[in-house]
């Protein structure tokens, strides 16, 4: 346990601050030599005076769209354990949240999820909400594959990815979304599996849930998380218009699926990821346009709004709970 909390430390407060540090002044010297620098300010600056301040309006809003599909989902998956309402899906979203910017690619949010679940249910529920993620990231896996497909040759062109690579990354991603694919759509075989191992009735409760999973209703979820994805992908097209970074709409779709995929993929930790996500769209939206001051802004704009702000939300409403339970432990 001790080697743990300090690995912990090392991660927290060395290795993310200083992977941060490295990825923020590699991002600064690729915007200091970019042309015309002075004209990319003088757009981000009158954007906000202009009616372009719509576009960031209209993101602010998505945000809500997007928190709002992700609790209906996870309303859905957790409904053969106990029924919730939207209002208390949502909080209990906005909870995970607050958990998932300090932990590493934000694994603390089932924590906050479970905190509006009834006593007894809690455990029961992180395989279902493990089961909407996944829907999640099958999307993700599959957009961000057909995302490198339709840039291959950019992506060449530009020597970001050599031919050989490429093709080896696109089998294996269709490889890994295949077997996720039937996995999620064959979730009795874990349970059949766990069935067969000694000591199963200690855990097999944890699963059993995941039986209540119909094909109907699975497809329901990939359906949302799809929906979301089309959310993101929206929010990042209207930030780009808004900064001034001059990409078409199927460009834009493209690189931020890649860019989706790529982070899908790479271990994170909450303090780090900001640069790794403007390292990473970076180099991809790149390829269409030079205005990369106007790129690293959209990162970290669509990075505030659908995370910092809704971890501060749920971070208001953990306080909350906590002071509930504290009185009921009073009075009890």
């Amino acid at each position: 346990m001790k080697l743990s909390k300090n690995i912990k430390i090392f991660i927290n407060y060395l290795l993310g601050p200083l992977l941060f540090i490295w990825l923020s002044w590699s991002i600064y010297t690729q915007i200091r030599d970019q042309p015309d620098l002075p004209g990319a300010w003088v757009h981000i600056k009158t954007s906000f005076s202009s009616p372009l301040i719509w576009n960031l309006i209209a993101v602010i809003v998505l945000m809500l769209v997007n928190w709002s599909l992700e609790a209906v989902k996870w309303r859905l998956s957790v409904k053969a354990v106990q029924a919730v309402s939207f209002g208390k899906a949502l909080k209990a979203v906005l909870s995970g949240v607050s958990f998932s910017v300090i932990t590493p690619n934000r694994m603390g949010e089932y924590l906050g999820r479970v905190l509006y679940m009834d006593e007894g249910n809690r455990l029961r529920t992180i395989s279902l909400t493990v089961v909407g993620s996944m829907s999640q990231l099958i999307i993700t896996i599959l957009m961000g594959g057909l995302g490198l497909l339709a840039l291959q040759t950019q992506l060449e062109q530009q020597h970001l990815l050599p031919g050989i690579w490429l093709q080896v990354i696109l089998y294996g991603t269709l490889a890994v979304l295949i077997v996720l694919t039937l996995f999620y759509f064959r979730l009795s075989w874990l349970i059949r599996w766990l069935d067969r191992l000694p000591g199963r009735n200690r855990f097999a409760y944890l699963v059993r849930a995941l039986e209540e999973l119909d094909a109907t209703l699975l497809l329901r979820l990939l359906s949302l998380s799809l929906l979301r994805f089309g959310v993101f992908i929206l929010q990042y097209y209207l930030l780009f218009r808004f900064f001034g970074v001059d990409t078409t709409w199927w460009q834009a779709f493209w690189a931020v699926s890649v860019s989706f995929l790529i982070m899908a993929v790479i271990p994170t930790f909450a303090v780090a990821e900001l640069g790794l996500r403007g390292k990473i769209m970076l180099k991809l939206v790149s390829l269409f346009s030079a205005n990369q001051l106007g790129i690293v802004f959209t990162t970290a704009g669509i990075w505030f709004i659908n995370l910092i702000i809704p971890a501060f939300a749920g971070s208001i409403l953990i306080l909350i709970i906590k002071k509930i339970y504290t009185r009921k432990d009073e009075t009890s």
